[in-house]
């Protein structure tokens, strides 16, 4: 019988929470400067967002007080590039002409962060301006080149299922995109090594891509640059591919100086130099039989991609496999166009498209319910993916079903029935303020898409005075990724977690390594460590077993005691012997997901190692005189599996459902018709605050049996998940605005504004 969980499963705090509070936790700006290190700021054009240079005069910039050296794309030494997927749409400084606002030209290398940035504003750039496309429209209109070819899932009767349906709904929905907002900005610094190398320090969620970026730019071997990371405050996908240009840019002026340089990025140049999260226009229809089943299901995503391709594909992708969130379509088209525009390149953001896809088909799904006149959860319930209906339009199985157990169960602990007869009562009594009630599911694939980027490496050494140093390819941004993972390695060898020694990402620890992303940096990294560590374990067992005389099967490992039978000793003491016995102590250890599988061509396969389940249901309170909102309530149910820290895990359900319901109610990246960012500071971007969290705020873990498949100790991937839970809270401003005249489905759009409330108020023809 296997011994009971010691270290997994307990609520820790955060490997840095004690370092968080008294200021003491070190990122890269905190660093100490070498003597000699020098600051890197990027410029751009004020003015313009597409075009040619056709002046680009730097020599007042050169002149300017403490300023050491001006770069251009003419300085680059090999590559000028910072493409995450290979292609040549992304230089390092843009060469010739510009294809969006904030693109950079060149980069001014100062004694001082003050002394560069104040002479990036000397320069003068001109540019023959060509109109700009900026929205999705714009790039319809104006016929850009589409980033990549369009795609799609296609059944093969859509066509005669919405034809046979007893009810078809049309619709439109525009799906904002969201600034990363990250506590801390994009940073990096660099100090030139021995024979030309490189160590960089920097801010970024996927090391291995700026260790490479940075080699391929200066033409050195990637073994010559190493990228470390000991945490960063704030990544959500904004960090991802985004990071590796700052990095390039310090590493430059190392290379050309051979000092030490720092790139730290001011707030307003950060949002208006990196992505966002993609925003969208959606199109579809939608056909159901009496018994309120879907038939068939009909949409066309528009992504705005940006002026290059990043990571865009992937997120498109994504965005269709999610496009069904928990409901089954039994047929289908679902389709996708990657549309270029002359805005900043948009990128990964938590959720990775996901998202989009979701609040699709809840959007849907309450606008079909207010058009039948029928409470939108039972629509839900009616169509969610059971036994027997449980193959997606991507052809994965469904293999472990908890959504309709979770959603029911959430329905009652919630009093949803209750509440409903109480917002029905209430809105018509009150002609002014409404209140909604939504309860909506969530179905999230949990791997890669690509399926190359699913694995893990770990570095686990065992010193002899029984202290454990840990080393993966994860990155820690926030999320406790690095105490789940002690937590593992403590668990396998039985000793407290305080014993591990959680120890900074490098590349020249744990090379080649995916980023931290796609909510799987515990599922990955969590497996490689559990398998360095039981080698050692292994190695150790067995020695013991012939010291002792006894098979390895009776030796046990349990609270920092190694022991068979009668004869113990301490797993320090473990550790002395089998070093002095000439047994390696260290070893590396490897994880690649299981079962998992995607041919893009025929768009079916197993994209997903599993799916991760939760609901929401949130109430709001609107006024319909001024499109003011609150939210008043809300209750998640979320399964993790088995958890490995429940105080983590719901700590990142809380940030993710805050987060989420910004993205779907304040915040709203506007540009103008010239293509430049107005919403690039706090002043104008309006991020959730504490005020915003609801005094109800009720977060359950779903009591699981754990983990169908065999994750790292059966529990499942938190990151992205909760993120999508918030979309609760916009079907509950539909649901409140629809009260104004049932059986109107009201125009809202995402983000659910004070302003998009009152055009959808307005579309009722009920202001008045």
């Amino acid at each position: 019988m296997a011994r009971p969980l010691a270290q997994v499963g307990r609520s820790l705090k955060h490997d840095s929470a004690d370092l968080h509070v008294q200021g003491l936790a070190n990122y890269v700006d905190d660093i100490p400067e070498i003597e000699g290190t020098v600051h890197v700021a990027p410029g751009y054009a004020k003015d313009a967002a597409k075009g040619k240079i056709t002046k680009l005069d730097l020599s007042a910039v050169r002149a300017a007080p403490g300023v050491l050296a001006v770069f251009t794309a003419e300085d680059i030494p090999h590559t000028n590039g910072c493409s995450p997927v290979g292609r040549d749409d992304d230089p390092v400084l843009a060469r010739g002409e510009i294809a969006f606002h904030g693109q950079v030209i060149f980069a001014v290398v100062g004694e001082t962060r003050d002394a560069a940035r104040r002479a990036t504003r000397l320069a003068v750039i001109e540019v023959a301006k060509e109109k700009p496309a900026v929205s999705v429209a714009d790039a319809v209109a104006m016929g850009t080149q589409d980033i990549s070819p369009p795609y799609a899932f296609n059944s093969k009767n859509l066509a005669g299922a919405l034809k046979a349906s007893a009810h078809r709904h049309k619709g439109k929905l525009t799906i904002g995109g969201q600034e990363q907002f990250y506590l801390e900005g994009q940073v990096s610094y660099v100090v030139p090594q021995e024979k030309g190398g490189m160590f960089v320090h920097c801010s970024t969620q996927h090391p291995t891509e700026v260790q490479h970026l940075v080699a391929h730019m200066l033409g050195i071997d990637d073994a010559l640059v190493t990228c470390e990371c000991r945490r960063m405050g704030g990544g959500f996908g904004g960090k991802e591919s985004q990071a590796a240009q700052w990095a390039c840019l310090a590493a430059l002026t190392a290379y050309k100086l051979n000092r030490p340089a720092k790139c730290r990025l001011d707030r307003d140049d950060d949002m208006i130099m990196t992505g966002k999260r993609h925003d969208f226009e959606a199109e579809f229809e939608v056909g159901v039989g009496k018994d309120l089943r879907i038939k068939g299901v009909s949409v066309d995503l528009f992504g705005r991609c940006g002026y290059s391709a990043d990571l865009s594909d992937a997120i498109c992708d994504r965005a269709m496999f999610h496009s069904d969130n928990s409901y089954f379509y039994p047929e289908y088209h679902i389709g996708t166009r990657r549309l270029r525009t002359n805005t900043v390149s948009n990128t990964a953001y938590r959720g990775f498209g996901g998202p989009q896809g979701i609040i699709f088909a809840d959007a849907m799904m309450e606008q079909l319910a207010i058009s039948l006149g029928i409470d939108a959860l039972e629509l839900r319930k009616k169509n969610l993916y059971v036994r027997g209906r449980d193959v997606t339009p991507y052809g994965q199985k469904i293999e472990e079903h908890v959504l309709v157990n979770l959603v029911s169960e959430l329905e009652r602990t919630s009093q949803y029935a209750k509440r409903r007869k109480e917002i029905t009562k209430f809105n018509k009594q009150s002609r002014w303020l409404k209140k909604g009630l939504a309860l909506t599911p969530v179905k999230f694939g949990i791997s890669f898409t690509f399926t190359q980027m699913n694995q893990a490496g770990a570095l686990v050494h065992v010193y002899t005075d029984g202290s454990v140093h840990l080393n993966h390819g994860g990155t820690e941004m926030g999320q406790g990724l690095y105490q789940k993972v002690a937590q593992v390695v403590a668990e396998v060898f039985s000793i407290d977690v305080e014993r591990v020694n959680i120890t900074a990402t490098r590349t020249d620890k744990v090379p080649n390594t995916s980023p931290t992303a796609a909510s799987s940096g515990t599922d990955l990294n969590g497996m490689a460590a559990f398998n360095a560590a039981n080698t050692i374990k292994a190695r150790m067992t067995e020695f013991a077993a012939k010291l002792w005389k006894v098979k390895p099967a009776a030796v046990k490992f349990e609270n920092s005691v190694v022991s068979a039978g009668k004869k113990a000793m301490s797993f320090t003491q473990l550790a002395q012997a089998v070093r002095a016995a000439r047994i390696s102590l260290s070893s590396t250890g490897f994880y690649a997901t299981p079962k998992i599988h995607w041919d893009r061509p025929s768009g079916k396969g197993q994209p997903f190692f599993y799916f991760a389940n939760g609901a929401a249901c949130s109430e709001v309170l609107v006024d319909v005189l001024t499109g003011e909102m609150k939210v008043t309530k809300v209750d998640i149910l979320q399964d993790v599996g088995r958890s490995l820290n429940p105080a983590l895990d719901i700590g990142q359900i809380e940030g993710g459902f805050v987060q989420g319901m910004g993205w779907l109610t304040t915040e709203e990246l506007v540009f103008d018709a010239e293509g430049r960012l107005r919403t690039h500071a706090p002043s104008t971007y309006k991020i959730p605050c504490a005020s915003d969290v609801p005094e109800h705020f009720k977060v359950v873990l779903y009591q699981s049996k754990g983990n169908k498949e065999d994750s790292i100790y059966r529990s499942k991937a938190v990151g992205e998940p909760p993120l999508n839970l918030p979309v609760s809270v916009w079907c509950a401003v539909m649901n409140a605005v629809a009260s104004l005249r049932p059986g109107v489905v009201p125009d809202l759009h995402a983000p659910a504004t004070a302003e998009a409330i009152m055009k959808a108020v307005k579309s009722m023809g009920a202001a008045a």
